[in-house]
């Protein structure tokens, strides 16, 4: 994940429920990484207090690193640091990417949310990010969505750039062939995993076939 070189196969990127209990979420967590392929694990908490991110973090991470599977802090580079999650993510109105880098080190990973500006896009690379996000695609409960991006988008930026492209936004395995034959190297999910009725870990398998099928 932290390496600016193409993935030759798109990945699953999944995004944490923006509330949950880290005691009960762990077995669940555990459960969808175990079910087939996952590039990360997002830990996105909103209105929650940072001490109890902090724990959070300091429960989850592990779960998600002794499988291979990078552990990212949506939002605090600190907390990051400090709980040695794999890196951050921050958006347009978060921490800059400058002082996330600096805070987390050069060789942690640092994703950037650029809604559907290609010209964010490339401010974020140029400057050295790991990732770039684009979204929303589809229509999404989970998040008031800034952009709404095309597929073209991801078009562009595989034929132009070599930093990897995470496509976010009311993406299912039903919907999501499109991101994948666009170019998108990472599928960003929430709801569609967690939410899933038949649980997270046939999402997890739904999406890797999904993904499979559209890759041809």
């Amino acid at each position: 994940m932290s390496e600016s070189a193409k993935q030759s196969a798109c990945r699953l990127y999944l995004i944490t429920p923006p509330r949950l209990e880290a005691s009960s979420f762990a077995d669940t967590l555990a459960l969808a990484l175990d079910a087939g392929d996952v590039a990360c694990v997002q830990l996105r908490l909103k209105d929650i207090a940072e001490d109890e991110i902090a724990r959070a973090a300091e429960m989850l991470a592990p779960i998600a690193q002794s499988r291979d599977v990078a552990f990212i802090m949506n939002d605090f580079p600190e907390i990051a640091h400090a709980t040695g999650c794999d890196g951050v993510h921050v958006g347009q109105e978060d921490a800059s990417y400058e002082d996330a880098r600096r805070i987390v080190g050069a060789d942690a990973i640092v994703g950037v949310t650029c809604h559907a500006s290609r010209h964010l896009a490339m401010e974020a690379a140029e400057q050295g990010a790991d990732y770039v996000a684009f979204g929303a695609f589809f229509p999404t409960a989970t998040k008031d969505a800034k952009g709404n991006a095309s597929p073209e988008i991801l078009v562009a930026w595989s034929e132009m750039v070599t930093v990897p492209s995470v496509a976010i936004g009311g993406i299912t395995p039903t919907n999501c062939p499109i991101l994948v034959q666009a170019g998108a190297d990472f599928l960003a999910v929430v709801s569609a995993v967690w939410d899933h009725p038949d649980g997270p870990g046939a999402a997890v398998k739904a999406f890797n076939a999904a993904i499979a099928s559209a890759k041809g």
